[in-house]
């Protein structure tokens, strides 16, 4: 396990590195809300609007606002972590308002995702706030039901698809049950302020045009936020590791990807392509991170995932403990083999 202020992995002094990148910016916070909540309203306007005019307006509105919500989201994030604005109650208010613009119970939602950061790239602590994810030998030793739930919940169209309006729609509306009772107040507001949200826009736009548009906006955002979040953590070269051999900042810096987006791309998503620095130190505003990365020589040495070479984590499913590396269903069968080759070898060699 890492020590203080050092780890196993040559990144001693990296607490003094990421300090200096923590200090939230007013104007900064300021001029993300303004480039981002504007814009969003703005397009809900212009989606009222052309209703009247033709739905070839009306759903490219849709499709953009649903880039603004991933945006939003970013904001909403930054506030769980207490990064956005260096007063905790300023991120407590911003952060509920943009929970419920993203359909998540904010105090839930924060409560939850800190064990993701405490527990990424750990093996043996798998199951909060992650992707499903087997190992190799799991999967072999799992049941047919089992691996068919898995196969099921790792198909593209499940998981980019049907999986993020599953999240955001359902699943947060429901609290945990280890929530404690500002996590579960948090959730029940959120339901609330949704249901209100939602009355007054079917008025306002009917509640056939709303509940489409709705729809559209948070199909966009979500299956955009998930595909994020899937490449952050499922790439080629990632770090996974057992409990008693993690490593915090290896984990960090070897187990969140770095994303590197075409700038329109880095703006919609707020900067999380830098998701290395960001799992260092969630205290550093997104509005800092590529400062961040490009002034340390810290991380000039981590390795890029583009846009064209993320398509490949399409094709990994399981984790190979043996080989340390993501592979795809394809390697079952060459694992199959040298077992039975072996098993074969093992009963010829005790024949007399």
């Amino acid at each position: 396990m890492m020590k203080d202020g050092e780890d196993n992995s040559g990144t001693s002094g990296w607490r003094r590195i990421v300090a200096k990148y923590q200090k939230p910016s007013l104007g900064r916070g300021l001029g993300q809300v303004l480039n981002t909540l504007l814009p969003y309203a703005g397009l809900w306007f212009v989606m009222y609007w052309s209703l009247s005019v033709s739905w070839w307006i009306t759903a490219p509105a849709a499709i953009l606002a649903g880039g603004f919500l991933v945006r939003v989201f970013i904001i909403f994030h930054d506030c769980g972590h207490g990064s956005f604005f260096k007063s905790r109650l300023a991120n407590d208010i911003l952060g509920t308002i943009t929970g419920v613009l993203t359909f998540t119970p904010y105090f839930h939602w924060r409560w939850d995702h800190a064990l993701h950061h405490a527990t990424s790239g750990d093996l043996d602590r798998r199951g909060t706030g992650d992707v499903w994810t087997l190992t190799v030998q799991e999967y072999l030793e799992s049941s047919r039901w089992k691996r068919f739930a898995y196969r099921l919940a790792r198909n593209p169209f499940v998981l980019f698809v049907l999986a993020p309006l599953f999240l955001f729609l359902v699943k947060h509306r429901f609290a945990y049950t280890k929530a404690s009772g500002r996590e579960r107040l948090s959730v029940y507001g959120t339901n609330i302020a949704l249901l209100g949200m939602a009355l007054g826009l079917c008025w306002l736009f009917g509640w056939k045009a709303y509940l489409l548009l709705q729809l559209i906006v948070l199909a966009v955002a979500g299956s955009a936020g998930i595909w994020l979040f899937y490449v952050q953590h499922q790439f080629e070269g990632v770090y996974w590791e057992r409990n008693e051999k993690w490593d915090y900042a290896a984990a960090a810096l070897q187990g969140s990807s770095f994303y590197k987006l075409p700038w329109i791309l880095q703006w919609f998503s707020g900067n999380i392509g830098f998701h290395h620095i960001h799992h260092l130190s969630a205290r550093i505003p997104n509005y800092h991170l590529e400062k961040c990365h490009k002034s340390e020589p810290l991380f000039q040495s981590v390795k890029p995932v583009t846009l064209l070479s993320s398509f490949k984590s399409f094709t990994f499913r399981l984790w190979d403990e043996q080989r340390r590396k993501l592979v795809g269903y394809s390697a079952l069968r060459a694992i199959r083999k040298e077992r039975k080759a072996a098993a074969s070898a093992s009963l010829a060699g005790n024949v007399p």
